[in-house]
């Protein structure tokens, strides 16, 4: 048995301190809990009284860093890991405080360690988990809190706190699928960029100035070439603030709500790219709604939650339909298939799922249905994608070439 001096709060507010006898820690706060007590230390003592010795923090688990954050120097993939670690410690018995404290300890990021433990002490004072994490919307959002409010009416907190994990999980998997697809076409891209540019305004003045001056009349693919040289050569800070104010413009224009809108549909009407964001969306929806239901959430509040969750502002006005559709008690998959946009097995598997009562689980399975059809379409955009890329910065590099080449051939069958 090892002993441990802890400080701790009681039900009625009042501190209180003193020492106990357990396995380990995980036991000392159990029996701690039992007492109606809520640590805010707890540290290994000696038997006997003599020096303490502070229970040396797990080390937390390198979190894979993503460019996507959930809030304020909080990345999404901690976020991903607390949830996982926070169902494992409500399923080993530890009280909801006891469990953020040590998940507080226990992490290395400033920024997450703060929002865990004071939503520990919210807790403490009585607000529920849910009203306490409502206070950081940037780190856990509607659909994460309200499942977590069914949870805790429900008396389900551990298993909804695994959906959310899983759901999280899954979705930092696709997300990384993605990203790693199209990683090195983006890397050819900007690297042809990089070498037309360099060309244009560093290499091409300085060998056409000379030929120039050697050449009363320049071939017609020299003489553009020179062109274009000499205006991004002596012209290079309007170019760059014009095109800095045109990335800048269209980012402010996508930003807006009515730019959004129209991006978001015309990403869907896209030739080839259209299908891969129409399969991710829709993936998504079936996903979310699925977890929902799964979790407890009735089907109306739940369709509200995807409606802002869903990543896409026309099909989310497609979803605010087919809520006010389904407010009388109807079902969803005839709403469903007057938008459209589901495929029609898509919408059968549905409506079998809503008349066996088991949404939730056909649900899902459009889900994994979906994303398949995505991540297969986004392999095969991929493939031919990097191709493309290669091919168009190879032509504009031979123009460039050929170009340089015509003057010299002239001059060579001038000498002759």
């Amino acid at each position: 048995m090892t002993g441990f001096r802890y400080q701790a709060i009681e039900s009625n507010g009042a501190p209180v301190q003193g020492t106990i006898e357990a396995e380990d820690r995980k036991t000392a706060l159990q029996l701690l809990g039992k007492r109606g007590l809520y640590p805010s230390n707890l540290e290994v003592c000696a038997p006997s009284g003599s020096a303490r010795v502070e229970v040396p923090k797990i080390a937390a688990k390198p979190a894979t860093r993503t460019s996507h954050t959930f809030g304020s120097g909080v990345r999404r993939k901690e976020i991903t890991a607390f949830t996982r670690e926070m169902a494992a410690l409500l399923g080993a018995g530890i009280p909801i405080p006891q469990a953020l404290d040590g998940l507080g300890e226990e992490e290395e990021n400033p920024a997450l360690r703060a929002m865990v433990l004071q939503i520990a002490e919210s807790v403490r004072k009585g607000v529920s988990i849910s009203a306490a994490m409502e206070e950081h919307p940037r780190s856990f959002n509607k659909l994460y809190t309200s499942m977590v409010r069914v949870g805790e009416e429900a008396g389900a907190l551990q298993k909804v706190m695994t959906d959310l994990a899983n759901l999280l999980e899954h979705e930092d998997e696709v997300r990384g699928e993605v990203m790693s697809a199209v990683a090195y076409p983006t890397f050819v891209l900007g690297f042809g960029i990089f070498t037309v540019v360099i060309l244009l305004t560093v290499v091409l003045p300085r060998l056409f100035s000379m030929l120039q001056e050697m050449l009363d009349i320049l071939p017609l693919p020299t003489l553009i070439l020179l062109r274009v040289s000499g205006f991004m050569h002596h012209r290079w800070p309007v170019v760059l603030v014009v095109g800095i104010a045109v990335v800048g413009g269209i980012r402010w224009y996508i930003k807006s709500p009515k730019g959004a809108f129209v991006w978001d549909r015309v990403k869907l009407k896209l030739p080839v790219m259209g299908a891969v964001f129409r399969a991710a969306a829709l993936g998504r929806f079936a996903r979310t709604l699925g977890t929902l239901v799964k979790s407890g959430v009735p089907l109306l509040p739940a369709l509200k939650i995807v409606e802002n969750t869903i990543g896409n502002l026309v099909l989310a006005a497609m979803i605010s339909q087919v809520a006010e559709e389904t407010r009388g008690g109807d079902p969803l998959a005839a709403p469903l298939r007057k938008l459209g946009v589901f495929p029609k097995n898509v919408i059968q598997m549905i409506n079998v799922g809503e008349e066996t009562g088991k949404l939730d689980e056909m649900l899902l399975k459009v889900a994994e249905i979906e994303e398949r059809h995505m991540r297969a379409r986004t392999k095969t955009l991929v493939s031919l994608l990097a191709p493309a890329l290669i091919l168009v910065v190879g032509a504009l590099v031979g123009f460039m070439v050929i170009a340089l080449l015509l003057p010299i051939f002239k001059m060579s069958r001038a000498i002759h």
